[in-house]
């Protein structure tokens, strides 16, 4: 990260002319948590300069109480202010990237992660840029969930009470200058989706970051709660999490647009990114699908992969190809189609972006399409020669274990803590005695 001295500039002036009291310092730990602290706009020039010391060892993955010193350095770039508080004695936020004592980058910063995959791509001439949708559900309590609504997809009426909700933080995302493309209700009770506008992967991440925020906020102030759960209720859909991937050339051209190619409009760049994807999905999904409930959204007969594959109109492949509309070939991108919203977003694109690029590398081959006539069953899918993805955490705590692609992307200080906290979470999760268990089991032994 390097403020230029124009950034500093507009953002020391913009706090002193705007009536800013506090500066809200963000950034993410390992586990994709907003983690903050705040000073005052006296302290912002010297943050700018010698960045703000933390107990690093009290943040999840950061590092032991023997080397815990840590700095958070802000980027200026990234300043807004939060439109949910009053314009006097104003609230302001910036992200900040952290520092060890000696000013290098931290390893374990997930955002400093996404730098590096950031920079790795560039070095090859590339600049990946995402376009997020986010899922979500409204509910009335933060304890169980209870929707607040019955709709279904794209519904419009006047008791759909999620409308209102979904209005205002479009209009608070919009005032931190974060573009939303569309928002709808999705297909499940009180399920609700925004898309943002795509920009290049580390801003990408950092809007995600703002508008999980930003959802939470406004449905608080509604006096309900909303929930990236991937799968809160039972027998409805899950929430995903799509990334819209496309990488472009320092020209600006984006480089997955196949002029020559009349079926698919993809270039061999974008054949072998999508190569990529599919091949080391069962390496990253730990990253992407981190949690025991985001497997109960990963079942056949949702709109939902559950094999490694690829295809343009089925919604259960991995790697989606949107539809091609002519004359806009600046727009030819692959969405792909497992992360859901409890993922820490900086490692979810890392992830995918590197895998991608490693199918480039690699010059893979793209495996055939995933069509309806190969029919649906996980068995009808193996027969086809497609990878069963991991059915469960524990099976993805195990395909993750061995990836030497991930460990090299996360360094073995993230890696490891990530093997043992989600091995934990694993063996929990196997040690409890489930409701559906009770109703199973009890009244027959």
């Amino acid at each position: 990260m390097s403020n230029s001295s124009k950034d500093i500039d507009y953002v020391l002036r913009t706090v002193e002319e705007r009536d800013v009291r506090f500066v809200r310092l963000w950034f993410t730990d390992v586990l994709g948590n907003i983690k903050a602290f705040a000073i005052s706009p006296e302290d912002l020039e010297e943050a700018f300069e010698e960045g703000i010391g933390f107990d690093g060892s009290s943040v999840d993955g950061f590092s032991s109480i023997l080397e815990s010193d840590m700095l958070a350095f802000p980027d200026a770039s990234t300043f807004q202010f939060l439109p949910w508080r009053p314009s006097t004695n104003a609230v302001a936020r910036i992200f900040c990237d952290i520092l060890t004592p000696d000013r290098q980058s931290f390893e374990g910063d997930p955002r400093a992660c996404l730098m590096r995959v950031f920079r790795l791509a560039n070095d090859r001439g590339f600049v990946p840029n995402i376009g997020p949708e986010l899922e979500f559900i409204y509910s009335e309590t933060g304890a169980v969930p209870v929707p607040l609504d019955n709709a279904g997809y794209f519904d419009y009426a006047p008791t759909n009470s999620s409308r209102e909700l979904r209005r205002d933080t479009v209009l608070s995302l919009e005032r931190l200058s974060i573009p939303v493309e569309y928002s709808y209700h999705a297909m499940g009770p009180s399920q609700n989706g925004l898309s943002l506008r795509y920009s290049e992967a580390v801003t990408a991440a950092d809007n995600i970051m703002t508008a999980r925020f930003a959802i939470k906020q406004v449905a608080q102030n509604y006096g309900f709660y909303a929930s990236f759960m991937p799968k809160p209720l039972q027998g409805r859909p899950g929430s995903g999490m799509f990334l819209q991937e496309s990488l472009f050339d320092s020209d600006g051209e984006n480089v997955f647009w196949g002029a020559t190619d009349t079926l698919y409009h993809l270039s061999d760049i974008a054949h072998c990114y999508i190569a990529g994807l599919i091949k080391y999905a069962p390496e990253y999904m730990l990253l992407t699908n981190p949690t025991v409930n985001s497997y109960k959204r990963l079942v056949p007969g949702g709109e939902a992969p559950t094999f490694a594959t690829w295809g343009r109109r089925n919604r259960n492949a991995l790697v989606r190809v949107p539809m091609h509309k002519p004359g806009k070939h600046q727009s030819t991108r692959l969405e792909l189609r497992v992360p859901d919203p409890s993922a820490n977003p900086y490692h979810a694109i890392a992830a995918s972006v590197l895998a991608g690029l490693k199918g480039i590398e690699e010059g893979l081959e793209l495996p055939p399409e995933y069509t309806a006539d190969l029919g649906s069953s996980p068995a009808e899918l193996a027969a086809a020669g497609f990878e069963r993805l991991p059915r469960n955490l524990g099976e993805a705590i195990e395909s993750f274990r061995h990836s030497t692609l991930m460990r090299e992307m996360l360094g073995d200080r993230t890696f490891d803590f990530l093997v043992a906290e989600k091995s934990r979470e694993w063996d929990s999760y196997n040690a409890s005695v489930t409701d559906w268990e009770i109703k199973k089991y009890y009244g027959g032994y």
